[in-house]
């Protein structure tokens, strides 16, 4: 039977299906639940800046020692911010309530016309590296996909201390009431077709610089796994999947993803991460221009038929 056991972050986790942020990781319950249906490692909600000064912070703190306490899985706590202030002192407080990492979510949309796309991504590595600085965590960074240079952004982070990249962060738009005349939250969860996105970069990022990948956005079934550790990552995140199908979705999908090994003759996740990363295929432009190009190419032959 094949063996999924996997590293992330230098953390050995049994499995590379992790059950990422959402309500289901923010109880005791919920987490117990996550590890028995086969979580490798569990990503606390996320504690936002503005919350740091109110009463939330200790319950964190308290979940994240209670949880560090039953589980016999790593539990990565999740920070979502987008200042330097406060987030010394917090990252701090993690580490001593037990986190077995953190995931750092930089979430900044500048709408101000003269700030230019290299003072954004200035700003991003100064968040990191205050946080590198604060705490011997291991750290990832959860990235928005819309920097201009992802493969240059992606390598100034593990300079400036990441250990870790999750791709991506799914941002949430707003949306138009146009009865109320208001502007309204709106959550609709993922489907396997947003997959594409971090499965290209994931390709492209493996083994480009010393870091682990972590996919999110997108990741339903098995065969969303076997692709995401074929491009390379390290660890497969679902939120959307597991809201809709509850914890025991997790089970199947392992189930799933072991009987695909075993009928492609794979007895390791090692053996199958990044056999088909940019850096492997025959042809690595076919995860840049060639892919677009070929693309519009099949859809025009495709109404010619």
């Amino acid at each position: 039977m094949a063996d999924l056991r996997t590293t992330y972050l230098g953390m050995e986790l049994r499995s590379p299906l992790v059950a990422s942020s959402s309500p289901l990781t923010g109880s005791l319950d919920g987490l117990r639940r996550l590890e028995a249906a086969g979580a490798g490692a569990v990503v606390l909600p996320s504690l936002f800046e503005e919350e740091l000064d109110g009463p939330r912070p200790d319950a964190y703190l308290a979940l994240v020692a209670e949880a560090r306490r039953t589980l016999g899985i790593p539990v990565v706590a999740s920070l979502n911010g987008v200042s330097r202030g406060g987030w010394s002192s917090c990252a701090t407080r993690l580490e001593e309530a037990g986190a077995s990492a953190l995931e750092l979510n930089v979430y900044y949309v500048s709408s101000r016309p003269g700030l230019s796309g290299s003072d954004v991504e200035w700003h991003y590595l100064d968040v990191v590296r205050a946080v590198r600085r604060a705490t011997r965590l291991p750290l990832a960074v959860k990235l928005s996909p819309y920097f201009s240079a992802m493969a240059n952004m992606a390598g100034q982070l593990v300079e400036a201390g990441a250990n870790g990249l999750v791709l991506f962060n799914r941002f949430y738009q707003p949306d138009l009431d146009i009865e109320t005349m208001e502007v309204v939250p709106a959550l609709e969860l993922s489907s396997s077709v947003e997959l594409r996105l971090p499965l290209r970069w994931v390709a492209i990022l493996h083994r480009r610089h010393r870091v682990s990948l972590a996919a999110s956005t997108g990741v339903h079934t098995a065969a969303d796994v076997v692709k995401v550790l074929l491009a390379g990552a390290d660890v497969a995140m679902m939120t959307s999947a597991l809201l809709r199908n509850g914890p025991d979705h997790l089970r199947r999908v392992e189930v799933q993803v072991r009987d695909w090994m075993d009928r492609h003759g794979f007895q390791t996740v090692d053996q199958l991460r990044g056999r088909l990363s940019q850096r492997s295929v025959p042809d690595p432009a076919a995860f840049e221009r060639a892919n677009y190009i070929r693309t519009l190419a099949s859809r025009t032959a495709g109404e010619r038929t």
